[in-house]
């Protein structure tokens, strides 16, 4: 349903495209037809299938409850199978029910633009009073409960079921979603699965695929929680340095790495991302540069998708270390020395503000952001590295 062709993509500027199978049923096997199939409509629009984002990881194993076994050996044998297709570069979440969650998908920043936005009263106004799940005011002091009354009882209708409508859609955008009973039924499925539960679980998935993406040759890489802290109750567990540092010592292989997401990991105002660049270098595997703008100094805190190079992130110092990496990397002869990278999300502008695109993925927002980050990255490798290319 996107209506960003790959053709706009390569009349952009982009090298290579990020995709999935999104109507395969999440546990299943990937298809070798429907594989074959994606990579062509890719190679009609003149460029090459190069990263998967993603291939699912079910909520069965997640909770490991239900066929959790048979989603796991399928989740390796779809590795084995993009494998053989040529494809080296797999993105994947651990996130709990819900994928990246905002509470505006298009809430009006400064010019006029559309951004994605996530309000921390708002979303806490939902928990209390739209959703209601049980026992969520003990999660917020009592300013904040007080502060999600008012703002609840101010809402319109339409507001309300706005909201409903946002946070509820699992990866916004999307043509799936829940509705409030859907979503507090799936809550309830991880009743009693705290946050070293889930870590463990997140290790013993790790413990079965990493061998077999060693052996086929692909590169995993574990995208940040979006926002990276704890929602409705469900635990976090790739929010932090020291959560990847878990993450990397407890399955430690090439293949085990990171999605270094700066918009996700930015949300936070503890992470630094250009030491988290450093400290996690050699095992980057796919790169997310979006900005965003934190409205408070706080964890939790309320944000919204800033242009590419405004925000909190200093883009050009983390473009830098990356740069580093890929420098070290050419020189020891990695064969993954080119670090993927995609300019993540975006603002809609100009004609985007009536294309009707994806939330969040717009033509002519993101072709602004590619345009600067490449423009950062060759003059970086001109000056700093002495870089052509």
């Amino acid at each position: 349903m996107d209506r960003v062709s790959v053709q706009d993509a390569a009349q952009a500027g982009a090298q290579g495209i990020v995709t999935a199978l999104h109507h395969i049923p999440t546990g299943d096997v990937w298809p070798v037809g429907e594989i074959e199939k994606r990579q062509q409509e890719v190679r009609d629009g003149g460029l090459e299938w190069e990263v998967v984002e993603s291939v699912p990881v079910s909520e069965s194993i997640k909770t490991q409850t239900g066929p959790w076994r048979e989603h796991l050996a399928n989740w390796q044998e779809t590795l084995r199978r993009l494998s053989a297709a040529g494809i080296r570069t797999v993105c994947y979440n651990f996130m709990p029910v819900l994928d990246w969650t905002r509470t505006d998908l298009r809430w009006t920043a400064r010019h006029g633009a559309k951004a994605m936005r996530f309000d921390r009263i708002d979303f806490v106004a939902f928990d209390l009073y739209l959703l209601q799940r049980t026992g969520a005011a003990e999660d917020y002091d009592a300013e904040t409960r007080e502060a999600a009354e008012r703002r609840f009882r101010a809402m319109t209708e339409e507001r309300r079921l706005g909201l409903s409508r946002n946070i509820g859609a699992g990866l916004p955008g999307s043509a799936d979603g829940y509705s409030l009973p859907q979503l507090r039924e799936h809550l309830q499925t991880y009743a009693g699965i705290g946050r070293d539960a889930l870590q463990r679980h997140l290790v013993e998935f790790l413990a079965e695929v990493t061998p077999v993406a060693e052996r086929v040759g692909i590169n995993i890489c574990a995208h940040p929680d979006d926002p990276p802290w704890p929602l409705l109750g469900l635990p976090r567990i790739l929010s932090t340095a020291e959560d990847y540092a878990f993450m990397l010592k407890q399955v430690d292989s090439p293949a085990n790495g990171v999605t270094f997401c700066t918009g996700s990991l930015g949300a936070r105002a503890e992470n630094d991302l250009s030491a988290m660049v450093r400290q996690f270098a050699p095992r980057i595997h796919f790169i997310h540069l979006r900005n965003v703008r934190r409205e408070e100094e706080r964890t939790p805190c309320s944000f919204y998708e800033d242009e590419h190079l405004e925000g909190d992130t200093d883009m050009v110092a983390v473009i830098a270390e990356l740069l580093t990496e890929e420098k070290r990397r050419r020189a020891a002869g990695r064969a993954d020395h080119q670090i993927p990278m995609r300019p993540d999300h975006g603002q809609e502008i100009l004609d985007d503000l009536t294309r009707g695109a994806q939330p969040g993925y717009p033509a002519i927002g993101r072709l602004k952001g590619l345009a600067e980050l490449r423009g950062i990255e060759r003059a970086l490798s001109h000056v700093t590295f002495g870089l052509r290319g």
